[in-house]
């Protein structure tokens, strides 16, 4: 749970279907967590979690009987484990990031031939396309027996990555430096990531393309933008690394000096049982400045509700800390009619200046970012042209049928 790709995947494969094409959708490691009709209902899943796990810790593990293997896939005991655990570290699992991208040779090869056996037998594909590029190390094995091109989406991976510790941090890299040459394609969200894989992954230009990513624009309606009090939302993880630490200390700021009276904050997103410390110290931030009244926190909405939520901003803020791939929460708020300010970094200033659906700010400052905001918030015209712009541009570019469009035509030169 650090990169939101599964909701990306599941609305692709559900266009997919809808424009006539046979799609499946394999999940991996655990059942998908999402808002959206599940497309991944009735095909087994693969590389459980603790099958995964165990294969890494144990080197006796491979020769344990099916029957056991089987029930460490089985859905309610992981549902039952994940309500106990939280958001993937990078520092926590450097050994298995390492073996899972060398597929074939590492301690989890025969997750990977079982997943083949059930392809050959079940399926037969015209394409497998990998959902990031920490499984690419499936790609080799998956090509050869499949005999088919391999494909790979991209988003976020730097940012795992980086987290690994030394020495797996790099080993890591360049296995997957290694691994480009199994992959006939590799698929980015925005140019700037694709420019960054394509540095740091050393992945050809003849082997990159930039598609959009896009979302299900059904039951998106456009905000009335509040104004009696306007409401400063949040849409994303409850965590640190997406700067809701930084939006609270700016939302707090603006109360404190009066540029914006009666401003709300309401702070939406996944949260899991690791974020519940971090959510606990914003709240506490907020209580010992006389604010907490005025916050509401939505923890793990469906999607009627997370499209309520949206419905009910004036504008939307994630200062993400770490070079964001994305943001599929930028192209929500656009659908939505909600102005967007973000920080100068990554891919904020390519989705911003493109569709002019907000503003972009000083990364790292809470004064910058409580600036920005209020200054939006105060220029009613402006912030009206911005909404109009975002709602545009996600119904023109940003949406899964645009989306899906493409990746189709793209995917027809391989065949």
């Amino acid at each position: 749970m650090y990169c939101g790709n599964c909701f990306r995947d599941n609305a692709l494969v559900t266009q997919l279907r809808r424009m006539g094409h046979h799609a499946l959708m394999v999940p991996l490691y655990l059942p998908l967590t999402l808002d959206e009709a599940d497309q991944s209902e009735g095909t087994p899943l693969f590389f459980s979690g603790l099958n995964v796990y165990f294969a890494q810790k144990f080197d006796c593990f491979n020769k344990v009987p099916n029957w056991l293997r089987r029930l460490f896939t089985s859905g309610w005991l992981l549902n039952r484990l994940g309500n106990f655990a939280g958001k993937t570290r990078g520092a926590q699992v450097g050994d298995l990031t390492l073996s899972m991208m060398r597929g074939e040779t590492g301690h989890q090869a025969r997750e990977l031939e079982q997943l083949i056996a059930w392809l050959k037998e079940h399926e037969q594909p015209d394409l497998v396309c990998l959902s990031n590029a920490l499984i690419a190390g499936l790609a080799k094995r998956l090509r050869a027996e499949l005999n088919v091109p391999v494909v790979c989406l991209l988003e976020g991976e730097d940012t795992f990555l980086d987290s690994l510790p030394e020495p797996q941090r790099e080993d890591s890299w360049a296995e997957l430096r290694k691994r480009v040459a199994d992959i006939d394609l590799f698929i980015a969200p925005t140019r700037y990531y694709a420019g960054v894989m394509a540095r740091r992954a050393a992945i050809p230009a003849a082997k990159l393309e930039h598609i959009h990513n896009g979302i299900n624009l059904d039951g998106f309606e456009p905000s009335a933008l509040p104004d009696d009090p306007p409401v400063l939302g949040y849409f994303a993880r409850m965590c640190p690394e997406k700067g809701l630490d930084s939006l609270v200390d700016a939302f707090i700021r603006l109360r404190q000096t009066g540029s914006v009276p009666g401003l709300k904050l309401a702070v939406g997103g996944g949260c899991q049982p690791f974020d519940n410390a971090f959510v606990a110290e914003q709240k506490m931030k907020l209580r010992n400045a006389g604010l907490l009244g005025d916050a509401t926190f939505s923890p793990n909405l469906d999607r009627d509700a997370k499209l309520a939520f949206y419905r009910g901003l004036t504008l939307l803020s994630v200062p993400a800390t770490y070079g964001e791939a994305f943001g599929l929460y930028v192209v929500e708020a656009m659908a939505s009619g909600v102005p967007v300010v973000a920080p100068d970094d990554a891919s904020f200033p390519e989705l911003i200046e493109q569709t002019e659906a907000g503003v972009i700010c000083q990364k790292g400052s809470a004064a910058a970012l409580a600036e920005a905001i209020g200054s939006l918030l105060l220029d009613r015209e402006r912030l009206a042209n911005c909404a109009d712009a975002g709602r545009q541009a996600a119904v023109q570019t940003y949406n899964i049928e645009r989306m899906a469009e493409s990746f189709v035509a793209r995917l027809a030169k391989l065949r």
